[in-house]
């Protein structure tokens, strides 16, 4: 491991969610993207700092329709739910929840 590698420890449950979401750094969301095959680009980190600013603000994760109203108040305008989508295919919970360092929220769909 060179100096500006690190290697990030993720106590996450059986599902891959972080246990604690204070745990979550850029570092650990690479990771987690990593796990998930996705690599982040700019608009990804738009939706995991947009999530992750819902939360320490609420102390709750964002439903995905507030997640879809920041992007289309981005300019994505009617496209931010498909490319939202097209951004973590397997759905809101399964990847951009997980990736943001969010609990699995329950009673959610994996939409």
């Amino acid at each position: 491991m060179t100096n500006t590698e690190k290697e990030v420890q993720l106590r996450t449950d059986e599902e891959g969610y972080l246990i604690d979401p204070a745990d979550w750094s850029e570092a650990a969301g690479e990771e987690l993207a990593r796990i998930e095959n996705i690599t982040l680009g700019a608009e990804h980190w738009q939706v995991v700092h947009f999530m992750r600013e819902f939360f320490d603000e609420r102390q709750v994760a964002p439903d995905v329709r507030f997640v879809i109203k920041h992007l289309a108040g981005l300019g994505m305008g009617p496209a931010a739910r498909s490319r939202l989508f097209e951004l973590f295919p397997y759905g809101y919970v399964k990847q951009a929840c997980k990736i943001a360092g969010m609990r699995r929220p329950r009673g959610w769909s994996t939409g």
